[in-house]
């Protein structure tokens, strides 16, 4: 009865509009009839709680029934969030100056938190901080982020009262990537999206999705960038993707090679995101972006309602999706 209330509040709540474009977009990349797609999204939203970009993302339309069941849906993944992280400690990773207090020891960078009253303190931090990062403490997606360099010309008055009026209020040292990640894409931090979790005992890398930059400043997916998935020793095993759907095997910016790239410090980003998702016990389920510098992996933010990151079935000769690998560390119904 549960799970029919959810389908039916998905149902009312659908973005039809939406729906509709992504279905003409399927039909015609799959060449297969706009009202099989159409029938077929509505089926795999009721039985395997994939929504339409589900469907879109993962390519259900090249699925089998059984390859279907292995991937892990938006639904499914909500499942898991709901039964293993405690909502009342979202806050701890939501606020972004809350969750730089709890894992300062983990991010290895200097920041400040202003406000109307402490221009004299972001004043202080611009002496030794020429290159800024600045962003909303409540911002998603990337929205908000902003790269700004100060200079002898820069008015920091000026500065800082733009900063207060966008709500821009955390303030952090610029990360240096390490140089060879810097190759592959030099104007944003790439990350790696590591998802773990914690069984009380011991924690468990799940996932490990790669996110480069591509014109922008951030490599947020939903702000132009592009994600691909690395191997267990970090390096990376299909081309990367984008909000677009475009598939690129080399960076169309750098012309760097993408497949065959091995994240350096890979293991050592493991181990930090393992050690972090321990600190909040109570969410269990954590996807962390790590930078990796030359001096080692740094934490920028943990992810308490993690997204869905898997591999394109037509990326990969093994059609199967991440459940029968978090089937072995977690319950999943």
């Amino acid at each position: 009865m549960g799970k029919f209330k959810t389908i039916l509040k998905y149902i009312f709540k659908m973005d039809y509009k939406n729906m509709f474009k992504i279905v003409y977009k399927v039909s015609k990349k799959s060449k297969k009839n706009i009202i099989y797609i159409f029938f077929d999204v509505l089926a795999s939203g009721i039985i395997y709680g994939a929504g339409y970009y589900d469907y879109q993302e993962f390519e259900f339309y090249l699925l089998t029934k059984k390859s279907r069941k292995t991937y892990l849906t938006r639904a499914k993944n909500n499942q898991i969030i709901k039964r293993y992280n405690n909502q009342d400690s979202f806050y701890k990773f939501d606020d972004k100056g809350i969750f730089n207090e709890i894992f300062n020891d983990y991010l290895k960078r200097e920041y400040i938190l202003i406000n109307e009253n402490n221009f004299n303190a972001f004043k202080q931090f611009t002496i030794n901080n020429k290159e800024l990062i600045v962003k909303p403490i409540d911002g998603v997606g990337g929205v908000g982020v902003e790269k700004i360099i100060i200079g002898k010309s820069t008015d920091l008055i000026k500065l800082f009262n733009k900063l207060i009026k966008n709500k821009q209020y955390l303030v952090e040292e610029c990360i240096k990537q390490h140089p060879k990640i810097s190759k592959l894409y030099k104007d944003s931090v790439n990350t790696l999206r590591l998802f773990t979790f914690y069984d009380g005992k011991e924690s468990h890398v799940l996932n490990s999705v790669f996110k480069i930059g591509n014109g922008g400043v951030t490599d947020n997916f939903s702000s132009g960038s592009m994600y691909t998935f690395t191997d267990d020793k970090g390096k990376i095993i299909v081309p990367a993707i984008d909000q677009e759907d475009n598939i690129y095997s080399i960076h169309p910016i750098t012309k760097e090679k993408l497949v065959g790239f091995t994240v350096p410090l890979y293991f050592d980003a493991c181990d930090l995101a393992k050690k972090a998702s321990k600190v909040v016990p109570d969410v269990k389920y954590i996807g962390w972006d790590i930078a990796i510098t030359s001096d080692g992996p740094v934490i920028i933010e943990g992810n308490s309602y993690p997204g869905v990151f898997q591999i394109k079935p037509s990326l990969s000769n093994k059609k199967e999706g991440l459940i029968p690998k978090y089937a072995k560390i977690m319950k999943i119904d």
